[in-house]
């Protein structure tokens, strides 16, 4: 009764009252069962009530929980980081939520080069703070205006629903030619970074071709700016790589990682590469610091998730499961009128929901009614949408994932009798 609107989707849509979690299914409080693919959208790596995780937490906030000193843990985590970063991605610095991250990632930057306008894409998503506003390609800066300058936004490469409506790879990647054009003709040649997610969460988990993070790691290297690539869905194992950027083979100058990073606990980071790190004023005093950025209790629940993720093979568990569900989902595009464009790499997953016979997405009307039947059925996914994003636990079990898949197949199919009917 108390609480104030705006509280994410899937929680004011399903009415959940949750009582507990074991591994990737909660219980509410009537004693239902739910299988999870939603993880508090990627965040719950390990799922609910891990027994590494329940120890760590328990032991550390029993011995100290917040201040900026170092701790074990915190001194263990940052050594442990750098070991699974690629190249030299070595230094870490730790916030609280993914918009404090991507904020301290943009002035780095800015410190960095000295410039200071920044270019995100369409669809892309990076929080919701006034910095980070002007970057987000989709309808959740509406009026909010006016907003910080000196950003700018060009069409990701969203292949299925390109924007130029062009083909791949026939089109010769036209939309990064467009975006050189864009920054040629808009922009003051002063770009401090070019933001970009490896898969984009928000927009439907869109998995851009293969090839397109390099031109945008040589684009900036061109215009002397910094390539920042945000993990904070993509990271640490969720693809089937510990990063997503490792499927391309190539190096940014910033990562953000953030949701899965802490298992459940707030927690996001900036990891920069060795030279950029100490820029200033970034790199001054208390330049780049937060309140509660790597306090004892975050430290003790990112090292403990991270541990458990390398220790548990969770990495490859990703790759292999999200394998057989995503062949599962593939089949569906001929078997479901309704299914387009399915897609994903690990345990991050999407497609399209259409209306039969067309390219139009459904509307949200419909895609209610799917939620809705599948909650009642006992799976939880983020279907609520024409845009569909799968992304459980990294820790669920196949028979859980393939159970929650079967159901899924099964609703898509008494929807699309409805449609057609």
């Amino acid at each position: 009764m108390f609480l104030a609107p705006g509280t994410q989707s899937v929680a004011l849509f399903s009415q959940l009252s949750i009582d507990r979690g074991e591994g990737a299914v909660l219980y509410d409080v009537d004693g239902n069962r739910y299988v999870d693919l939603l993880a508090g959208v990627g965040v719950a790596s390990l799922g609910y009530a891990h027994p590494k995780y329940v120890a760590a937490m328990q032991r550390q906030v029993a011995r100290v929980h917040v201040g900026s000193f170092t701790t074990e843990h915190r001194a263990a985590l940052v050594k442990l980081i750098a070991e699974l970063t690629p190249g030299d991605l070595n230094r870490t610095q730790f916030y609280s939520s993914g918009a404090e991250a991507v904020e301290a990632a943009l002035r780095l930057a800015k410190s960095r080069t000295g410039h200071t306008e920044v270019i995100g894409f369409w669809g892309g998503f990076h929080g919701k703070t006034g910095g980070i506003l002007p970057l987000l390609g989709s309808n959740f800066k509406h009026a909010l205006g006016p907003l910080m300058p000196g950003a700018y936004l060009s069409p990701y490469a969203s292949c299925a629903r390109c924007a130029f409506d062009k083909t791949f790879p026939s089109c010769e990647w036209h939309c990064v030619d467009f975006l050189r054009k864009k920054i040629e003709l808009e922009t003051t040649k002063d770009v401090a970074a070019i933001i970009v997610e490896p898969i984009q969460g928000t927009a439907g988990n869109i998995v851009p071709p293969p090839g397109y993070l390099k031109l945008l790691r040589d684009l900036a290297d061109q215009l002397g700016a910094l390539l920042i690539c945000d993990e904070m869905i993509t990271g640490f194992g969720r693809t089937g790589k510990m990063f997503a950027i490792e499927h391309e083979g190539i190096l940014p100058d910033i990562l953000t990682v953030g949701k899965g990073f802490g298992g459940g606990f707030p927690m996001s980071g900036v990891i920069a590469r060795e030279e950029i790190a100490f820029s200033k004023p970034w790199a001054n005093p208390s330049g780049s610091s937060s309140s509660y950025g790597g306090n004892p209790l975050a430290a003790a629940a990112a090292h403990v998730t991270i541990q458990t993720i390398v220790e548990d093979g969770l990495v490859e568990h990703a790759r292999r499961l999200g394998g057989k569900m995503l062949a599962e989902m593939k089949r569906w595009e001929s078997e479901l009128p309704i299914v387009s464009d399915v897609r994903g790499r690990g345990l991050l997953l999407g497609m399209d929901l259409v209306v039969p016979g067309t390219r139009r997405l459904l509307d949200k009307k419909t895609t209610r009614w799917i939620f809705d039947a599948l909650l009642s059925r006992g799976v939880l996914a983020m279907i609520y949408n024409p845009e569909v994003r799968i992304n459980p636990p990294l820790v669920i079990e196949e028979e859980e994932a393939m159970g929650a898949l079967a159901t899924m197949k099964d609703v898509l199919g008494e929807a699309a009798e409805r449609l057609i009917a």
